[in-house]
């Protein structure tokens, strides 16, 4: 008999997080567990009472209050997952930081950046070396997270680099963020596009030390860009959401990528879009004229 399968998905509370968990708590087996996760206690406690109570409910789920931007609270659940468990099967790293525009993106830069990027980092290091096999760690990112997206001058600090390294040019970038120095290195204003370059680099750098293992195993490890949401998050950034997924619609094609069977090498370590990989190195760096919310 197999042993129970352990899911976590984090920023879980609301929009396509909670979402998430909706469809595994569905799909997954009575036995499983998912934990619903974010940093406000209340809403993460009615959260997961109202997925227990919904009728397409399967699994057990839990609540757990996490704040990603917390490296001490990451990885102490990521130990007691492995000591309780043995480690974990489903880890969706999904949390954001809001991002609104009619503040200074140098106001918001810090906390977007610990949740967004710092706490990407975090998650890899602390959940990768305890994902069973045949399992999935995913970032949800988005399409700008192909490196075509920075200028050509920025590409090196991304492109083939390490965990450390992708790390060292996230706090390179948030350097120049706070020095006023953006233009002279070539960083876009708008906070989105490195910091979802950045994470799926680090998508990228934590796939190539495992690959070969992890394809052996049926394991993936993957960005995911889910397409245009409409949520909380993402409506101060367009004026025009009619044709936005609602986040029920936004979670299918990533829950058919994290419960199906085996692993693509085509998919793995790469940006994966309803089921399809996009090309690392396409995209145009947007102007400032292009500051939406692009799926």
């Amino acid at each position: 008999m197999n042993d129970p399968r352990i899911a976590l998905v984090t920023g879980a509370n609301q929009g396509l997080g909670r979402a998430l968990v909706e469809g595994l708590a569905a799909r997954m087996a009575p036995d499983d567990l998912v934990l619903l996760t974010g940093r406000d206690a209340r809403r993460v406690s009615d959260a997961a009472r109202e997925v227990v109570r919904s009728p397409g409910t399967r699994s057990r789920v839990e609540g757990r209050v996490l704040d990603v931007a917390d490296t001490g609270a990451v990885t102490g659940l990521a130990d007691e997952l492995r000591e309780r468990h043995g480690g974990v099967d489903v880890v969706i790293s999904n949390a954001i930081a809001p991002n609104l525009p009619d503040r200074s993106q140098a106001e918001q830069a810090d906390e977007f950046i610990d949740v967004a990027n710092a706490a990407t980092h975090t998650i890899l290091r602390s959940y990768g070396p305890i994902l069973r096999p045949g399992g999935r760690l995913i970032v949800v990112a988005s399409s700008l997270g192909t490196l075509g997206h920075l200028d050509p001058r920025l590409h090196h600090l991304f492109d083939g680099a390490s965990l450390d390294q992708v790390e060292q040019a996230v706090e390179s970038w948030r350097d120049a963020i706070h020095a006023g120095t953006l233009d002279e290195a070539g960083w876009p204003r708008w906070l989105n596009v490195p910091s979802k370059v950045a994470q799926v680099a680090a998508v990228r750098a934590v796939a190539a030390e495992r690959r070969e293992r992890d394809l052996a195993t049926g394991t993936l490890i993957a960005a995911v860009c889910p397409g245009m949401v409409d949520t909380r998050a993402s409506r101060p950034w367009f004026s025009e959401y009619g044709h936005a997924q609602t986040p029920a619609q936004a979670a299918r094609a990533v829950l058919d990528l994290v419960l199906g069977e085996g692993a693509d090498p085509a998919l793995y370590g790469e940006l994966v879009r309803f089921g399809k990989p996009l090309p690392w190195y396409g995209g145009t760096p947007p102007t400032e004229q292009d500051r939406i919310v692009i799926p």
